[in-house]
């Protein structure tokens, strides 16, 4: 398996080992479920970056399993809608090609960004999950970024997700990802 996305799946800020990847796996152990995790996500990517880096990290770890949890720096840098969901389409179509199963793991930007680009950009996951029949997670910060308590659940920078928001982040993605395994 291997997840390609961005500070979320990297462990920004945290210490080696507490990321929802890294529970990933500990989940993964526990329920013997053997798979090699390749967490190829690099804090800062864009889903151009992502898209330039795939070809070259399925050719080396020939996946079954492709995690794609980028978006998120293109919408805080304000990058074209069109060019994210062709860079997501691009990618989830590139690991069906080489034999992969694909699950998207979505964003949403607050709401000082509008409205309409919010819904928009959170629409970008739903339409490439659909147009590649990729398997689809809304919103990796459901139940962290949502709730009332959510400043308590990030870093200092707001950004970042603290590690005590990490299992959630993990059970957010685990029922769609647990069915790709199978």
């Amino acid at each position: 398996m291997l997840v390609v996305g961005d500070s979320l799946s990297a462990e920004y800020g945290l210490k080696r080992g507490s990321g929802w990847v890294a529970l990933m796996e500990q989940r993964m152990a526990q329920e013997k479920i053997k798979a090699l995790v390749v967490n190829a996500s690099i804090s800062g990517d864009t889903t151009s970056g992502g898209r330039s880096r795939l070809p070259g990290l399925l050719k080396q770890h020939r996946p079954n399993v492709v995690v794609i949890e980028l978006g998120g720096n293109d919408a805080l840098r304000g990058l074209p809608l069109d060019m994210t969901r062709d860079n997501l389409q691009a990618m989830a179509v590139a690991a069906q090609a080489s034999g992969a199963k694909v699950l998207l793991v979505g964003m949403q930007v607050p709401p000082n960004y509008g409205q309409d680009y919010a819904n928009k950009f959170a629409g970008t996951f739903a339409t490439v999950a659909q147009a590649t029949q990729s398997a689809l997670v809304p919103f990796l910060l459901k139940g962290v970024a949502d709730v009332p308590n959510a400043a308590n659940l990030f870093q200092a920078d707001r950004i970042h997700p603290a590690e005590v928001a990490h299992p959630t982040m993990l059970n957010n993605v685990w029922p769609s990802l647990k069915k790709l395994l199978k």
